[in-house]
């Protein structure tokens, strides 16, 4: 285990903490600010509501807060052999979105979906490797263990169903960044021995770097964070979710992210496999789209209401989750 800068110099847990926080905040903000420029610009989204309104933002920020993310970690945290796997990952999700955005032809599904399987297989296996015995879920106040390969196909489908919702989320200002935030903060806070963790540590950098890209992304936004962003977050989420010991609480915590692109992706799926061109036609998807156009509502409200919405489940749940294991 390494980092250049060591407990001992900075002193606490929480002054590591708060030290790489700020740092990452502010080196994700003044990069965002000043190398926006550098980014390439949003085609706009042919069918998405209200997708002429990005047409020409700087899109792909993604590449920047998430390289200081990176490496803030490696600055900041007695990293492991581990958490320097996953660093690896979330670096290739994240050019390989970037990549995706600078395009000027986007990617197909399939190239794009063997992209996300293999990342998704090295994050699962890795996992298991270092955390072997987590292979499984709380139920109540029992630890139900699954065998591992059971586990690495769960694990590497909760990994996908992440990427791919919280990448369809991101179609309104401030919407997937904010329900990330919502979503990964009580995950992370039932890691076992989080004090000690340096995934711990590094996520709540990722946290602070993304706080600093919202700051650009409120309604009107300026800059997107593309490809190159939504798919590192996702990734993040589920891989928050297996370190806590309850991959099961996703559902709940993200609720309304699988709903918002969750229903996109399976509105697609049933489409393929039925042939069937006008199922859920009544339904727009993303969902976002849907209370956007069919509702109404404008961009500020739908990512409000989502909000407040998520708040709500993500209460209700922790509520539930006390009662069950007191």
């Amino acid at each position: 285990m390494f980092s250049l800068i060591s407990d001992s110099f900075l002193g606490s847990f929480l002054q590591v903490l708060l030290s790489g926080g700020v740092f990452c905040f502010s080196v994700s903000f003044a990069f965002i600010m000043y190398l926006n420029d550098m980014l390439p610009r949003d085609g706009g989204k042919e069918f998405a509501v209200g997708g002429e309104a990005s047409r020409g933002k700087a899109t792909g920020a993604g590449i920047i807060f998430v390289s200081v993310f990176i490496v803030t970690t490696f600055l900041f945290v007695k990293i492991s052999a581990e958490t320097s796997i996953y660093m690896g990952i979330f670096f290739l999700e994240m050019l390989f979105g970037f990549l995706d955005d600078s395009s000027r032809k986007p990617w197909g599904r399939l190239k794009k979906g063997l992209l996300d399987l293999t990342s998704a297989a090295a994050g699962a296996g890795t996992f298991l490797y270092f955390h072997g015995e987590l292979s499984g879920f709380h139920w109540g106040n029992r630890f139900v263990s699954l065998p591992k390969p059971m586990y690495f196909c769960l694990a590497v489908l909760l990994i996908l169903v992440a990427i791919n919702v919280t990448n369809c989320s991101d179609g309104v200002d401030g919407l997937a960044g904010s329900l990330f935030l919502i979503t990964v903060v009580p995950m992370l806070l039932l890691i076992p021995g989080r004090t000690e963790s340096d995934f711990f540590r590094s996520i709540c950098f990722f946290m602070a770097a993304v706080l600093a890209y919202l700051w650009f992304n409120t309604n009107p936004s300026s800059v997107l964070m593309g490809d190159a962003g939504s798919r590192v977050l996702g990734y993040v989420i589920a891989l928050a979710a297996m370190h806590s010991g309850h991959p099961l609480l996703y559902i709940p915590f993200s609720l309304m992210l699988l709903l918002d692109g969750g229903a996109s992706l399976f509105k697609i799926s049933m489409i393929h496999l039925t042939g069937k061109k006008d199922f859920m036609h009544t339904i727009r998807t993303p969902l976002h789209d849907h209370a956007r156009k069919n509702k109404g509502w404008p961009a500020q409200q739908v990512t409000q209401r989502f909000i407040i919405m998520q708040i709500v489940i993500t209460g209700i749940t922790v509520i539930m989750f006390k009662m069950a294991c007191p």
